[in-house]
């Protein structure tokens, strides 16, 4: 005799994402109400990890953010830890490890929190150990480079490099809070600063054609890094990517499409092959022009709009095309794509400008054609 119970749960997730300035000034209460916004009355206890690059750039990073805690009782752990930035920071398992053991043993428990500071690799390095420890304990993501303000650092993900293969090990953990300081920018390389640009430029094609425009209208601002327009990007960006996880119907990705990684796979593959060398955003940026080039090819968008694309992101200070977009090893980055998710393979593609359309089949000899093409306007 066979016996079945059907079991459902919804489990709300709630968190605030904060846009600031001088986050860790002393009288800035935005931080404090992020960490008050359970209501709860017992001590704040928290760990503190700072990117190394994020220090380097803005001298005494590690120490202003002590004083904020001292200052509105938030009692630290442990010093802060001031950890490697960039793509070494998912690579590194032993360092992840590393972090494990360290929240363990200072007996961080599930309402204490992990304030992490740093670019995209530290928050997903960081947010992946903590993730794991009890099950979870609370994260405050303090990103300070552009991409991470408008993109990953919002969303629900964490992830380290594992086995060769980019985010090959994560969790799904939304965040406690967010918040974005807009005076981190200045202090942003500029392909650091250019990242941001890139994932906006990915969100605006697929989701909404007037911040397409607004893209488009202001490159020259964008490469002359003018304050104004990029704090307008970020936020616009940001938005529109935590509306797609609120309303998209799949937050945590059990589905076969995941649109918010529109040009990522042959991106991801692109960071791999050059050890690196090419940053996340300008890898998102060739694989928006190659994924936007194949759509013209296959009509799915006009052919200027393509034109009208790939100027744009050439006019922000985007290289868009790499040798390494002529390797052999490049068409795996549609199986790795597929495995990272299962099922049938699933690309997202524009469907003329602000719209998407999703392809389970992709044709090598046309996308090697569109490498042509880009390699011809470079």
């Amino acid at each position: 005799m066979n016996a079945r119970v059907d079991q459902r749960l919804v489990v709300p997730f709630e968190y605030p994402v904060i846009f600031t300035d001088h986050v860790f000034s002393p009288d800035n209460s935005a931080f404090h109400s992020a960490l008050l916004r359970l209501n709860e009355t017992r001590p704040l206890r928290a760990m503190l990890y700072v990117d190394s690059g994020a220090e380097a750039a803005t001298p005494n990073l590690a120490a202003a953010a002590a004083a904020w805690c001292r200052k509105w009782n938030v009692t630290l752990a442990a010093p802060p830890l001031i950890i490697p930035g960039g793509e070494p920071a998912k690579n590194d398992w032993a360092a992840t490890q590393g972090m494990i053991h360290e929240m363990l043993e200072l007996r961080l428990d599930r309402h204490a929190f992990v304030i992490i500071a740093g670019g995209g690799a530290v928050l997903d390095a960081v947010g992946f150990a903590a993730s794991l420890v009890h099950r979870g304990l609370r994260v405050i993501r303090v990103p300070t480079t552009a991409l991470a303000q408008c993109d990953g650092a919002v969303g629900v993900k964490t992830a380290v490099n594992f086995a060769g293969a980019k985010n090959g090990i994560g969790t799904f953990a939304p965040p406690f809070a967010v918040l974005n300081d807009f005076q981190f920018l200045p202090t942003l390389a500029d392909r650091e600063w250019r990242g941001g640009v890139a994932e906006a430029f990915k969100v605006a094609i697929i989701r909404e054609r007037p911040f397409f425009d607004f893209l488009c209208e202001n490159t020259v601002a964008f490469r002359e890094r003018r304050h104004g327009p990029m704090r307008r990007l970020i936020q616009r960006c940001a938005e529109l990517h935590l509306e797609h996880i609120r309303t998209g119907g799949d937050p945590f990705e059990m589905g076969r499409a995941r649109p918010l990684d529109f040009g990522h796979w042959s991106a991801h593959k692109l960071e791999l092959l050059s050890n690196f060398r090419i940053s996340h955003g300008d890898a998102v940026a060739a694989g928006v022009a190659l994924d936007c080039a194949y759509a013209a090819r296959q009509g799915w968008i006009r052919d200027e709009d393509f034109v009208r694309i790939h100027r744009a992101l050439a006019q922000c200070g985007f290289p868009l095309w790499y040798p390494e977009m002529e390797d052999p090893q490049l068409p795996d980055g549609l199986r790795e794509f597929q495995e990272h998710l299962g099922g049938e393979l699933c690309i997202t593609f524009p469907k003329g400008l602000g719209n998407r359309r999703e392809e389970s089949t992709v044709e090598m000899e046309g996308i090697r054609a569109c490498i042509q093409r880009l390699k011809r306007l470079a």
